[in-house]
């Protein structure tokens, strides 16, 4: 590689580096995933099985075995309103730290709806429309997925159901109303909408609500109605995949700067972003490249931390049971600010790579006060001000870097910032102290 240079920050690519094609890991593996199974009968679910849920070109990735699926023009031709996104080089935060480290970030905030989102959502609106679906349903936690489907699905003209964690509906009223502004209909999960919301609510009715909750309510609607399909944000593999325009792209950046990761890092909640921005560096790693993988998460939900088992993706045991680490689908999670990390299993594809060996994790205190001093100190020096979820991968990279400082190591740390923060602020208000 040639020297990096020494002042330069910002690594861009242009619009025609925008990749024409997802990255597949699972032409990768040295062994298939474990089949996905029948809640009914335990036995290895088809295609038809799913079609009530997902359109057929969706089912068809999730169970791919191809390294590259092609990116169709009319999903580019929306991606590059933000991509390529940038990479840059944190030398402030490196000079605020007194760290021999390299620190770069992958930054997905520039998008429309905020976040790395909208790079599976519009394909996702895409696939629907092409299969003459009118009508999505979904969930979403802290609000991100649901904003990016919902801009998606105006650029498609689909209407979409969003059902948003009560915690996060209460806490952040103006992701609410951002989605709404697209053309969505949010409604608090529980709710009394749907029998699995009802039935959440006859037992508890201050329920704060969880992911799995949600999921239950958006499968419920989609499994009702003829003209309407689900849609999920994360733990999919075709979501996984779609995501990898993120690494893909920060292969090309570090090519740009003349170093590569050492270390890699990003928050973790079902895995979409944290997938997204590793699992093309995580190959090389399959094939022999010494890269370490950190998945920063909270206490409130450390899946990784969980048994490798088959559990449901959702709280009413509606979907299909998935091979995952899980803490058990029904578990009880305190809500946190970072609430898009709140989910109790983990993405199979990840699961794997983690039971391998391949992928380290830490889970911060619940308070959250570490996580956002951390994300203080990045906004002080870099000015970007991120979301309570990508805070976590904040705080990891700093504290690898001062691990840095006191071993003399001047290792290359990379993390994605998965969106930004500016709906947020109440949380930095409530645990900072604000």
């Amino acid at each position: 590689m040639p020297p990096a240079d020494k002042n330069r920050t910002k690594f861009l690519l242009d619009e025609k580096d925008i990749p024409t094609k997802w990255y597949n890991i699972q032409a990768d593996l040295k062994s298939p995933l474990p089949p996905v199974l029948h809640p009914g009968t335990g036995k290895p679910i088809g295609p038809q099985d799913l079609a009530p849920l997902f359109p057929m070109e969706l089912i068809k990735q999730e169970v791919s075995q191809e390294r590259w699926i092609e990116i169709p023009e009319e999903v580019r031709d929306v991606l590059r309103l933000w991509r390529p996104s940038p990479l840059f080089r944190a030398r402030r935060l490196e000079k605020a730290l007194g760290t021999p480290a390299h620190i770069y970030y992958k930054y997905e905030g520039v998008s429309p709806a905020g976040s790395h989102k909208p790079n599976t959502a519009v394909a996702q609106a895409y696939y629907n429309k092409k299969e003459k679906v009118t009508r999505i349903s979904t969930e979403t936690g802290a609000g991100q997925w649901g904003s990016a489907l919902s801009m998606a699905c105006s650029f498609f003209g689909l209407q979409c159901k969003v059902y948003m964690v009560k915690v996060s509906y209460q806490q952040k009223p103006y992701r609410r109303i951002m989605m709404e502004t697209w053309g969505a209909q949010v409604v608090a999960s529980p709710s009394p909408d749907t029998q699995a919301g009802k039935k959440v609510l006859e037992q508890d009715p201050n329920s704060p609500g969880s992911l799995g909750i949600a999921i239950s309510e958006a499968v419920e609607d989609a499994a009702t109605r003829e003209d309407t399909k689900y849609s999920l944000g994360s733990v999919l593999n075709h979501v996984l995949t779609h995501q990898t325009d993120i690494g893909l792209e920060t292969q090309r950046q570090f090519e740009h700067a003349g170093e590569y990761p050492d270390v890699m890092i990003s928050c973790l909640g079902g895995g979409s972003n944290f997938g997204g921005f590793t699992l093309p560096f995580l190959a090389e790693a399959i094939h022999g490249k010494d890269i370490r993988f950190i998945a920063a998460q909270s206490a409130a939900a450390p899946n990784l931390q969980g048994e490798y088992r088959y559990d449901f993706a959702d709280h009413a045991e509606m979907t299909p049971l998935l091979k995952m680490y899980t803490l058990g689908h029904q578990a009880e999670m305190t809500p946190v600010r970072g609430d898009g990390l709140r989910y109790h299993g983990c993405s199979p594809i990840l699961s794997l790579l983690r039971h391998r060996g391949l992928i380290d994790t830490i889970a911060y205190p619940t308070d959250e006060r570490h996580v956002f001093e951390r994300a203080r100190m990045f906004v002080q020096s870099e000015g970007f001000l991120p979301a309570p979820e990508s805070a976590y991968s904040i705080a990891c990279a700093i504290d690898e870097a001062l691990k840095c400082k006191d071993s003399g190591e001047a290792k290359v740390i990379a993390f994605n910032v998965s969106g930004h923060g500016f709906m947020d602020m109440e949380g930095y208000a409530d645990v900072l102290g604000l």
